[in-house]
């Protein structure tokens, strides 16, 4: 027996907008779910008896808080662990690390091991947005997390440089699908410009991260000596098996897509589909490797690349570099409460992070806001590189957490907000935030203990990769703004657009007369 909800839709954007959809209850009580994905199965339904549900603005926004409620916490913590695990080894090095492993300064091994996570990491990235668009994100993302805490738990037994190296490559590898992966994942729940307040939520985690791991890392040194080990073995031994516990929740508490989520009703998954389908203009979603080389050779996408390696840098060298640039702000001889000082910048990064995500999707727009953040980055970096004073230093480590954070997932939203097509935007997300991770092996070597405490080349280095991102960014946004006009001119618009004429276009994603790119 089926079900048919009809009524008035409209096209585009429109917050206020009404819609009804028609959706199959089949035997397992869900839309056929096909190759073709959350469209495929919507238009696969077929109905047999009918049932009027409108889905006005207070229905729809009560349906978007049940998504909200089930998915953004769990991803969030899922983010906050990958974080943790990458970047424990800063507050690890607060402890004894490099005593007991010998690493030797001269020779900068410990940021050979920060930096070799890198390289691996940004290989793992577009085959695995791929896997995960080829199999299920509920079986991908759990089993890529029993990977890293595995490898994070070796980290606390190694013992020597070399095993350090291979187990940082090995984390590398498999963390590297987490955060393009739950980017894209998102991007299959919510339409375009509901996108940035969840990605800043999600990644708010990683600002959740560095302030619980100093508080954690500050606790778990109290373990020093027990069972042979040092405080900082423990700290990667414990966070590691933490990760693998929520990994093995992960397998049951994450659901797939819309067309197969158990925790909504029929009439909820259809007409998140639907909301999907009016938002993405009915552009291709099957697997194709077409899409694939068309991201590849996309000009737009490796603007934002170079955009988001900018801002990547720096978020790396402050995420492994602020426990040693807070010590040496004057507690050299408290590392304890080194740890706790690194806790309210991130606090602060936070919540800019989240309110932005907010006001950039109210307004419908990104780039003006990545602009400004930017410029706050530059701020701080000044601050830490021309005063003398501790205590405007430590203001400048606010100033560009708050302005270097909120970019991470403004980015990759207004990236992928304007990536046309299913497969081509995962590919083009993990392009973005792949690249954007290159930027972690720089940092690794721009904040060296020979510079201590003023680390001058650090923070120039960081002022020009901000330069440069802010540069890039307003020639995006002054672009888009004029391919929008052109095509207002040009054509009609998108709104008059039939099924039939969309789906003439449905393979040239954002190069589709009927789509327009977000600002």
């Amino acid at each position: 027996m089926g079900y048919t909800s009809t009524g008035e839709v409209s096209q585009g954007d429109n917050p206020t907008e009404t819609s009804s959809v028609t959706y199959e209850k089949g035997g397992n009580n869900s839309p056929i779910p096909g190759e073709k994905g959350a469209v495929g199965a919507l238009e696969a339904s077929s109905s047999v008896e009918q049932l009027t549900e409108p889905w006005d603005t207070k229905s729809t926004k009560r349906l978007l808080r049940k998504i909200d409620g089930y998915l953004i916490p769990f991803l969030a913590l899922l983010y906050l662990l990958s974080f943790l695990d990458r970047t424990n080894i800063g507050n690890a090095r607060l402890n004894t690390l490099e005593e007991d492993l010998k690493l030797d300064k001269d020779r900068l091994q410990y940021n050979d091991a920060l930096a070799i996570f890198f390289p691996f990491y940004v290989a793992a990235e577009i085959p695995s947005n791929m896997a995960m668009k080829r199999f299920r994100p509920s079986i991908w993302i759990p089993s890529i997390m029993i990977a890293w805490g595995v490898c994070c738990t070796l980290m606390g037994i190694v013992h020597n440089y070399a095993g350090l190296m291979s187990v940082r490559a090995a984390l590398g590898i498999a963390e590297g699908g987490l955060f393009p992966g739950i980017t894209y994942y998102i991007t299959m729940w919510y339409r375009r410009h509901e996108c940035g307040l969840r990605m800043a939520i999600f990644f708010s985690a990683a600002t959740a991260a560095g302030a619980f791991g100093g508080l954690l890392a500050r606790g778990i040194i109290e373990l020093d000596g027990r069972a042979n080990l040092a405080g900082w073995q423990w700290i990667f031994i414990l966070e590691g098996i933490l990760t693998i516990i929520v990994a093995l929740i992960a397998f049951k508490a994450m659901s797939d897509y819309p067309q197969t989520a158990k925790f909504l009703t029929p009439p909820e998954r259809a007409e998140v589909l639907a909301r999907l389908k009016r938002d993405r203009s009915s552009l291709a979603d099957e697997f194709s490797m077409k899409y694939f080389w068309d991201a590849i050779k996309d000009w737009k996408i490796w603007v934002h690349m170079f955009i988001t390696i900018g801002v990547y840098t720096g978020l790396y060298s402050y995420s492994l570099f602020l426990p040693t640039i807070v010590r040496d702000l004057g507690y050299k001889d408290n590392p304890n409460l080194a740890q706790l000082m690194t806790v309210p910048p991130y606090i602060a990064a936070c919540i800019c992070c989240i309110a932005a995500g907010w006001a950039a999707d109210r307004m419908g727009t990104r780039g003006v806001f990545m602009i400004g953040f930017m410029a706050t980055a530059i701020v701080g970096l000044i601050m830490l590189l021309a005063s003398d004073s501790n205590q405007v230093k430590y203001a400048g480590c606010f100033f560009l957490a708050c302005g270097i954070y909120p970019n991470v997932p403004q980015g990759v939203a207004w990236n992928g907000n304007n990536i046309g097509g299913s497969l081509k935007r995962g590919v083009g997300i993990a392009m973005h935030v792949g690249f954007g991770n290159l930027g972690g092996t720089m940092s690794a070597y721009l904040y060296l203990s020979r510079d201590a405490p003023k680390y001058k080349p650090g923070h120039a280095t960081l002022i020009a990769f901000q330069s440069m991102a802010l540069i890039l960014s307003v020639f995006m946004t002054i672009y888009l703004r004029r391919e929008n006009a052109r095509r207002d001119r040009e054509y009609k618009p998108p709104s008059e657009y039939t099924e039939e004429e969309r789906a003439l276009e449905r393979e040239k994603g954002d190069n589709a007369s009927f789509f327009r790119y977000t600002v």
